[in-house]
């Protein structure tokens, strides 16, 4: 397949390595050139604009930072799209954010299926993200091939646009609420005299054991953050998370708990760290 990857970020940077190794003619395009240009040793087309990527893809594959950035790029390239492209969108935007690019998508005449993924930079380089979906049944098989080449499984959440980005907010709630209890906890153990490891080596092989605690808590006690989800990008997620469940009057005393610890890890010049720095939040207690 003809398949365009805008925005080669650490997620579409790997997507797109993911669809090289499939096989697909893959074009490619980011606002900085430099971050798309290492896709050309690969294989990759890499695009001056974002709309002579698109033009004459099967698939367009859009994986920008947030719903303004996704917003204006696909417009600035929409009259690209032929009619019988189809967009796939998956990035964190948020319920409101998937119904406004679904509006977007209606307006230009684009096929599309909301499809945020699970997963960071190395399933994405690794083929093995997990794809939340949700569309026109329709649509599905034109892009399947695509989904084959950069997820282990779809997860299909209904035939409504904007169903997958719900989930995904429910999902990354989790995620980011177990990483900040991880270090709720190692931060417990070591203030209590303790090597921090024996918490670890105490959930383990346990059922309360969790490998992505067991993941995130070993950069926490060795202090070492290189980023597969970026503390900035999580922040910006718990925002979307908490609006949309204030919209649907779900109460958000642990998700605010988690915002401030990550806007604490922040403040203390956390952002472009993983997300395992909101360790960083939990001493000197104001």
């Amino acid at each position: 397949m003809e398949v365009a990857v805008l925005g080669t970020g650490a997620m579409g940077f790997g997507m797109a390595q993911s669809l090289l190794r499939a096989g697909h003619a893959v074009r490619v395009w980011n606002r900085t050139s430099d971050r798309a240009a290492p896709l050309a040793e690969e294989g990759a087309t890499v695009a001056g604009t974002a709309s002579e990527a698109v033009r004459g893809a099967d698939v367009v594959v859009t994986m920008l930072f947030d719903l303004a950035s996704t917003e204006a790029v696909v417009t600035g390239s929409a009259a690209a799209f032929g009619p019988e492209t189809v967009w796939v969108q998956t990035a964190t935007v948020g319920r409101s954010g998937a119904a406004w690019l679904a509006d977007l998508a209606a307006d230009h005449g684009i096929a599309t299926l909301d499809s945020p993924v699970l997963g960071t930079k190395k399933p994405a380089a690794d083929g093995t993200l997990v794809v939340l979906a949700s569309g026109d049944p329709a649509v599905r098989e034109r892009v399947q091939p695509v989904y084959d080449a950069i997820s282990s499984r779809v997860v299909w959440a209904g035939d409504q646009l904007g169903a997958a980005s719900a989930l995904k907010l429910a999902c990354n709630a989790w995620v980011l609420s177990i990483t900040t209890a991880t270090a709720q906890s190692l931060a417990l153990t070591r203030s209590f005299g303790l090597d921090p490891a024996l918490f670890l080596a105490a959930i383990d092989d346990g059922p309360t054991n969790s490998p992505y605690a067991q993941l995130k808590g070993k950069a926490m006690i060795a202090g070492d953050y290189p980023a597969s989800f970026e503390l900035s990008g999580a922040l910006k997620d718990l925002g979307l998370i908490i609006r949309a469940a204030d919209e649907a009057e779900v109460r958000t005393g642990v998700l605010d708990a988690v915002r401030d610890a990550f806007a604490t890890a922040e403040e203390r010049g956390h952002g472009h760290d993983d997300i395992a720095a909101v360790h960083e939040a939990m001493g000197d207690r104001p």
